[in-house]
């Protein structure tokens, strides 16, 4: 299969190429002009220079093509110009969706978030059918992504084969940014996490989360959203599991949520008159009142997703953090 991917120079990104290089694929990558492409260095892959709000280089990026893969975003718990948050993640997926479209594709993927999707938060898991409404996203990435996931569907209707992945909270190696999770994994590396909040998340090792993007392709039906998770885990048990691949000791102070949200709110008071980025991102404390917990059961029923153990991929992911430097 020939394969058009955009964000194959992010974290889940990356891994999908190389997933779909080792099962023979060629791969086409679109990247921005002067973006980081380190995950792609030594990698048998077209780079593919352009944006998401070029029309014409994505059409023509994407003729030719078997299968298509949108997996870029602009995934920030905090911007100071939300418009174009709303440009790259709305916008950029109607004018892909757009190409793939009239180019004929046999399979598109898009992959969205378990952020789009309801959560009770009270510690039972979501699934892809739990009632939820663009008022129950907090902050403008998730808001920018349940539009352009809405956005994405609209297709379906129009003729494009488009299934719709909801990736969970991935860990391991080649997060260059890092995602917020591996900072969180960084930070406590460097002995900067003292406490920690009352939260839980989903965890799947970034490999399997790869993985079921291509079984989608394979597998998935026309219209529909796989979650792709693993294992539900209170934000306490994740570095109990980094306590024992480190050495390191876990935080034991809980904190109060109250105090933290306040001063995430000066936080964002501040951020707003400098335009630096707020040191506690007060949509991330927001996020943190609910246990992000889902149910990957439909993902492993229907695609044959992988569940493997997040405490190795955890492991995997403090070695690559360790040996590129991010941990001093």
């Amino acid at each position: 299969m020939k394969v058009f991917i955009t964000g194959a120079t992010g974290f889940i990104g990356a891994s999908m190429v190389r997933e779909l290089l080792k099962e023979g694929h060629t791969v086409r990558a679109l990247a921005r002009p002067g973006s980081d492409r380190r995950n792609l260095a030594g990698l048998d892959v077209e780079v593919w220079e352009g944006d998401l709000g070029n029309r014409q280089s994505l059409a023509r990026g994407v003729a030719g093509c078997d299968w298509l893969f949108h997996a870029a975003a602009d995934y920030r718990l905090w911007t100071k110009n939300p418009g174009l948050m709303y440009d790259s993640n709305v916008g950029g997926t109607r004018n892909v969706m757009e190409a793939a479209l009239a180019a004929g594709v046999s399979r598109a993927v898009y992959t969205s978030s378990v952020g789009t999707l309801g959560n009770p938060g009270d510690g039972t898991p979501g699934s892809e059918s739990t009632p939820v409404t663009l008022a129950d996203m907090v902050g403008h990435y998730k808001k920018s992504k349940f539009l352009a996931e809405r956005e994405a569907e609209s297709f379906v209707a129009r003729g494009l084969p488009l299934v719709i992945v909801n990736p969970s909270t991935p860990v391991g190696g080649h997060d260059i940014k890092p995602t917020p999770t591996g900072k969180i994994i960084v930070d406590f590396l460097n002995c900067r996490m003292p406490a920690y909040l009352d939260t839980g998340l989903n965890i799947i090792d970034v490999v399997d989360c790869a993985r079921g993007h291509l079984l989608a392709a394979r597998h998935g039906r026309i219209g529909e959203k796989y979650i792709l998770g693993c294992e539900n885990l209170t934000l306490r048990r994740i570095f109990l599991l980094l306590e024992e691949i480190t050495g390191m000791p876990a935080p034991k102070v809980r904190l109060p949520y109250a105090p933290i949200l306040l001063a995430a709110y000066c936080n964002e008071a501040l951020s707003r008159l400098t335009g630096r980025e707020p040191l506690i991102p007060l949509a991330g404390v927001q996020m943190a009142r609910k246990f992000m917990f889902f149910d990957s059961s439909k993902a492993v029923r229907e695609l044959g997703l992988p569940q493997s153990p997040v405490r190795e991929a955890l492991r995997r992911a403090v070695e690559w953090f360790r040996a590129n430097g991010y941990a001093k």
